[in-house]
Order: structure tokens, then sequence, then C-alpha cells
């Protein structure tokens, strides 16, 4: 038996599925009671600093399982692309059996049988980016949605984040292999895809300035042939995929936001009117910091393009809190591009130092006990736009993805609009997995009540 623990962004839970799948491969069940697992991966991230925290407290408690049962346990992740860690986990952690990354992970079998034949400890580490591996086999955690990567790395080198040195550079995954993937999803029952990387709007375009001749084409289910070498181009192909209903994807780069890309999302039925456009700050100083390689004015001028070109669209969106030289006139200027851009969803952050990366040696790191009270405030703001924002939902009828019965109440059922608002409704195991239509009755500060008609 096995349990993944997954600690980090989709793109960790989708690799999680990996992992299950590899292990299920290898005949292994699934098992939520630690006690049971014969193997315990803690598949790990590296962007904020509690991850380490989250790690380290969770190791100690599943030591008495190696102990008692001689249980074997590895991590993976992005975190053991991190020396310090790795050295960490060797001297404090003695009794982990397996340490593997982001590029190594398909050899987790081996590394696994390794582990339990040759009874030593395993250290499948690559320093240099990894290679796209496809056919991994994978064991989904969700019936009706899927999450797909394109792309793996990065190559924007934000000031805060340590990804680009533990993903690497952006490679992009064959078109044709990510069609053929999304459409055996829709085979099995799939509605809606969520296209992931690490800056998705940048699909192919590291393998475009390597080679600028690149043709790739897709041969579709019917025969037809269409080229694909571009993100734009890539939303039009799965929007033709039936049996999908909805589309979404993270994360976009506002500086790789191309017209190309807007009239895909203009066209294309499929794709939910709901953009997650990371903002980080809302200065143009900090983003300069940041090097962001956008202004404030240029973020605002892409969002009122993309309102203009297609009607009903609506953001989510990234900040971070109290970045190093953050002064409140910065501050201010995030409040103001909030108030401005009114989105759906705010994900907000405290900065927090990441060692390895520059911001983590600037000068004018900000005090605590200010990053806390700026959030409170942000959080403050936020909660008052999107409390506004629910209102207008109220009385009018929403297409509603029902996922389930509600983990609190089994007589309520829930889903999610397009722009990813929840919905809890009284229905019927029938309405799983479909698109329904719902009115919205009432709105609450993190839901929607809606009611459904036969």
């Amino acid at each position: 038996k096995y349990t993944v623990l997954t600690m980090g962004c989709q793109l960790n839970e989708n690799d999680s599925e990996k992992i299950s799948g590899m292990l299920e491969a290898s005949g292994y069940t699934k098992t939520d009671d630690l006690s049971q697992a014969n193997v315990i991966v803690f598949n790990t991230c590296c962007v904020r600093e509690n991850a380490e925290d989250r790690l380290f407290g969770k190791l100690g408690e599943v030591k008495k399982y190696k102990e008692n049962n001689g249980t074997i346990i590895a991590i993976g992740g992005c975190m053991m692309q991190e020396k310090h860690i790795v050295n960490k986990l060797k001297q404090s952690y003695p009794f982990v059996d397996i340490v593997f990354g982001p590029h190594t992970m398909q050899d987790f079998p081996k590394d696994l049988y390794a582990s339990i034949v040759e009874n030593k400890k395993i250290e499948d580490i690559l320093d240099i980016d990894g290679n796209i591996i496809e056919g991994v086999p994978i064991i989904r955690d969700d019936s009706i949605k899927a999450s797909v990567a394109i792309m793996n790395g990065c190559n924007n080198f934000c000031t805060y984040c340590i990804v680009p040195y533990v993903r690497g550079r952006e490679r992009s995954r064959n078109p044709q292999a990510i069609y053929v993937e999304c459409l055996d999803l829709a085979k099995n029952g799939y509605k809606e895809i969520t296209l992931l990387g690490q800056n998705v709007n940048s699909y192919l375009v590291s393998e475009r300035k390597q080679n600028k001749n690149l043709n790739l084409t897709v041969k579709k289910e019917n025969g037809e042939e269409v080229e694909v070498n571009s993100f734009a181009k890539l939303l039009r192909l799965i929007n033709t995929i039936d049996g999908i209903e909805r589309i979404r994807f993270i994360s976009p780069h506002p500086k790789d936001f191309t017209d190309d890309v807007i009239d895909s999302i203009r066209d294309c039925d499929k794709v939910c009117n709901l953009i997650h456009l990371p903002l980080q700050s809302g200065s143009t100083n900090v983003l300069k910091a940041m090097n962001r390689k956008y202004t404030k004015e240029q973020y605002l001028n892409l969002v009122e393009k993309i309102k203009a070109k297609i009607p009903n669209i609506q953001f989510s969106t990234d900040i971070i809190v109290g970045f190093p030289r953050e002064t409140e006139e910065d501050f201010e200027d995030t409040l103001d591009v909030v108030k401005k851009v009114g989105y759906e969803q705010i994900f907000m952050f405290i900065y927090s130092r990441r060692v390895g990366t520059v911001a983590d040696k600037m000068e004018n790191q900000i005090d605590e006990k200010v990053k806390h009270e700026r959030f409170n405030r942000l959080k403050s703001l936020a909660e008052k736009i999107i409390e506004e924002g629910n209102k207008k939902y109220v009385g009018t009828v929403q297409k509603v993805l029902v996922e389930g019965k509600s983990k609190t109440n089994d007589k309520i059922y829930t889903g999610r609009t397009e722009t990813n608002k929840v919905v809890n409704f009284e229905g019927n195991d029938d309405l799983v997995g479909k698109v329904i239509p719902l009115k919205i009755a009432s709105e609450h500060m993190w839901y929607l009540k809606g009611e459904y008609e036969n």
C-alpha cells in the first residue's frame, strides 16, 4: 500500500497523480492510513517558506512508521533540487530512504526497487534540465475535472521565485501528446481540463526561438492535420474535442499575453470566461524589483484590452504583500489596481524569503508587523470587492458543472460556474458530472446558492 502527500501547486498535484500511477502499475494500492502504508511519498514544493516547516513536521510524524513497520519514506518534488534541504535531510532525517527531483520522477519505480532489493539509500537528482517524458501512467484524483501539464520549467527569473532554479528552463510538450491525453480524458467522461504550466502562454516560444521554421502538426481523430505552434493554436485545438465542455489554464504571464491568445479565448466557446492574470504587485517600482517586465499601466491596459474584446470576462490574480523595498505608496498602488480590475478571486501571499533567490539578498526587507498589517488591509478590500461582485449573480442563470455532494451536507450538491464560483443547491446523483443551468437565489461570501428546476 502507498500514500502520496502533496505539498504545493497544481503542477505538484499533477505530478502526484503520476507518482500514484507508477506505484499502482507496480502493484501498490492507495491508502489514506499512514500506519498501513508500505511506502510514503512526499511530493514537495519550495515556493513558500512554510512548505519546509510542513515537510519537516510531517517527517517527524512518520518516523514511527519507519521504526515500527519498516515503511519506505521517499521525498520528491522541487524542494529536493535545493542542496541545503537535501543536506539537512541527510543530517537530521537519516531514516529517509529515497530522494528524487522533478527531473527524475519517471525513474521512481526503479529507485523504489533498488531501495527494497539492495536496502540502500537512493539520491536521484539531476542539476540540469530534465527531458519531457511521455507515457507515465497516471491515477487521477477526480473523475470529472483533470489537469494536463503542457510544459515544464520557467525562463522568467522573477527575483522572489525559486522555480527556474529547481524546475529548469522552459520545455514544452509535443502538441500531439497533449491532444491525445485530452482526447483520452474526454472518452473517459472528463468534462473540464486545466492546462498547466509555469507560464502557459509562452508554450513553444523557446522551441520557436531555437527553430524559426518550427512546424508542428497534430493529426486529429478524424484524420485532419492542423498546425499547432503556439498556445493560442493549442487552445483552438483542445476546443474541438467532443466531450470536453470546459477549458481552463494557469498560469499565464501578463508580458506574454498576446493578441492571438486573447482572440482564441474569445472565439473558443469552451474556454472559461475567467482569466487568472497574476499581478504580484500594483507598483511599477516593485514590479521592476521583482523582474516582472511590465508596469502598472501596461497591466491595466492589458486588462482593458481583454475586457474590450471579450464581454463578461472576469479575472483572478496572485498578489505578494511586503516585497523588499515596498513603500506605503507602492502598496497603495496595489490596492488601486485591485479596485480598478475588480477581481473575482485574489490569492494573497505574504512575501517569504527563499534561499537562492535575488530578493533574499535585497536590502530593506519589510518588517513582519508591516507585512501583516498590509495583508489584512488587502484582505479587507478583496472581501469587500468579492462581496459586491457576488451580488451581480443573484437572479441570473449560471451554467454550473456539478462536482458532487457537499462535504458537510449529503442533501446538498455543489458545483462551479465558469468564473469558478462555488454554487450549492439541492439536486440528485444524476446531475453529477453534468453542466446544468442554475438560477442563483442568494449570495454568500465564499459561495452562491442555486436553484435547479427539472
